[in-house]
């Protein structure tokens, strides 16, 4: 069972589809300038969340890992993008701040993976998944909403999720 409270939210995927299926519901929820970071260990399955996030987003371009490239952009029929920046490459902060991070928020939603590792250079509002591998079909997935536009996006997300 999920432990709830105003800004933090946690939840225990049981199978990759499922991980799948909130990612989903967490996409259809963004729009242009939303942040996700996503924070976890290889094999926490982030990856595998994007995949949904980009599929509830809209977009039909097929979803991998940016570690080699660092900014996947999906598209949908609209126009509007979801960019997926994978940091584990990266040398440190500096190299983030060459990024240019504020032009690809504001041209679309932006999902940062290892994120953790660019934090000082992050704006404080934004939203945070903490994944956690548990065993080969469980995840565990810590939700942190920081600022207003992101506690509405959790609140949403966990009414979807959860119905009632």
């Amino acid at each position: 069972m999920p432990i709830m409270t105003d800004n933090n939210w946690e939840f225990f995927s049981r199978s990759a589809e499922q991980t799948r299926r909130l990612g989903v519901r967490l996409g259809g929820l963004l729009k242009l300038g939303d942040l996700l970071c996503l924070s976890g260990d290889l094999g926490a399955g982030k990856t595998t969340l994007v995949q949904g996030i980009a599929q509830g987003f809209g977009s039909l371009d097929p979803v991998s890992s940016p570690t080699f490239v660092l900014v996947n952009v999906y598209r949908r029929e609209d126009g509007n993008e979801l960019h997926h920046l994978d940091v584990y490459r990266l040398g440190g902060v500096e190299e983030a701040i060459d990024l240019d991070l504020d032009t690809l928020n504001e041209t679309g939603a932006l999902v940062i993976e290892w994120a953790e590792r660019i934090k000082p250079v992050l704006p404080r509002e934004a939203l945070w998944i903490h994944m956690r591998y548990i065993s080969d079909e469980q995840r565990n997935l810590l939700f942190e909403a920081h600022g207003d536009r992101y506690e509405h996006i959790m609140s949403e997300f966990r009414h979807q999720v959860l119905g009632g």
